[in-house]
């Protein structure tokens, strides 16, 4: 089973972007516009206005862009799947954050 969705162009890390269009994000990860933007829809992605004619993101979406393309290469998942699964992981990471927080806290016997 691959991961790589196809042919993405990194980022060099000299590189600092403040903001990603929705053709940069096309670009970024292999996944169509419709797709991106049924993203959009769905809450998984936000747009920095939605109301603008023409979308910008966050920089720091990149990698929750790249993980939905890399989980739609590996399982087919429509975008509202996907838009579950990729709250199911953030909601993971919070959690995996907090008890590592609460384990720091803990005496040291």
């Amino acid at each position: 089973m691959a991961l790589d969705p196809g042919p993405s162009t990194w980022l060099a890390e000299h590189e600092v972007l403040e903001a990603l269009t929705l053709a940069d994000l096309v670009s970024l990860t292999g996944l169509s516009e419709p797709y991106l933007r049924e993203l959009v829809d769905y809450g998984t992605l936000t747009p920095l206005d939605p109301q603008a004619p023409q979308w910008a993101f966050a920089a720091t979406c990149l990698a929750t862009v790249r993980a939905a393309g890399r989980l739609h290469a590996s399982f087919e998942l429509e975008p509202c799947a996907l838009a579950l699964v990729l709250s199911l992981i953030g909601r993971i990471d919070a959690l995996e954050a907090e008890l590592a927080e609460a384990r720091a806290r803990l005496p040291r016997y």
